[in-house]
C-alpha cells in the first residue's frame, strides 16, 4: 500500500522559513517523480514544485515560488522536502505531496498518490 505522509507544517511569520517533509512507503521511491501542491481555502489546488525521479534530479517551480522555495529528495530516506524561505501570507495553505511516474508535469490529475496534507499558516 502506497503511503505519503507530510510533516513540518505550522505557523510562521512573514519572511520566515519552514521545511516540509514527505515520507513515502509502499513502492520504490526512487522510481517516481515527486511534486508539491497547495490549496488555500476557497481556491483550487495549485502546483508548487516538482522533482524528477532519480539520477541528477531536475527541479521545476511555479513562478510564484521561484527563488524562495527549494524541492529536494533523499532517496535513501524515501523522503522529499520543500524548503520554504521568505514566506508570505499568501503562502498560507494546506500543502500536499504527490508522486508520479513520468516526466515533468504541473497538472494535479497526472499524479498518482497523495498525502493527507499539512497546514502552513503565514502570519503578517
Amino acid at each position: 500500500q502506497v503511503q505519503l505522509v507530510e510533516s513540518g507544517g505550522g505557523l510562521v511569520q512573514a519572511g520566515g522559513s519552514l521545511r516540509l517533509s514527505c515520507a513515502a512507503s509502499g513502492r520504490t521511491f526512487s522510481n517516481y517523480a515527486m511534486g508539491w501542491f497547495r490549496q488555500a481555502p476557497g481556491k483550487e489546488r495549485e502546483f508548487v514544485a516538482h522533482i524528477t525521479w532519480s539520477g541528477g534530479s531536475s527541479t521545476y517551480y511555479a513562478d510564484s515560488v521561484k527563488g524562495r522555495f527549494t524541492i529536494s529528495r533523499d532517496n535513501a530516506k524515501n523522503t522529499v522536502y520543500l524548503q520554504k524561505n521568505k514566506m508570505k501570507p499568501e503562502n498560507t495553505a494546506v500543502y500536499y505531496c504527490a508522486d508520479q511516474r513520468g516526466g515533468y508535469t504541473d497538472r494535479a490529475r497526472s499524479y498518482d498518490y497523495w498525502g493527507q496534507g499539512t497546514q502552513v499558516t503565514v502570519s503578517s
